[in-house]
């Protein structure tokens, strides 16, 4: 899958006015939202063999960009909460 269907503005489309609120004015956000843009683009490179991996690597990167869009499904509820 491309990178762009791993963007968080595709993975929260009902939610983008509160993700630009919180790249705007939360400076953790921003760091987290660069973090996963940079994991999405590196699980993209890997998949399209563009750049060497082991499938555990892989396995690693995917989890961690679960996380990091838990993290952020966390942010938005809290700045809905507000």
């Amino acid at each position: 899958m491309s990178e762009n269907g791993h963007d968080l503005h595709a993975e929260f489309p009902q939610h983008r006015a509160v993700l630009h609120d919180l790249k705007v004015e939360n400076a953790s956000f921003r760091e987290l939202s660069a973090r996963y843009h940079e994991t999405a683009q590196e699980i993209s490179r890997i998949e399209a063999g563009i750049e060497p991996a082991s499938d555990q690597r892989l396995e690693d990167l995917k989890k961690h960009r679960l996380q990091m869009l838990d993290q952020v499904s966390a942010m938005i509820a809290e700045k809905q909460a507000a």
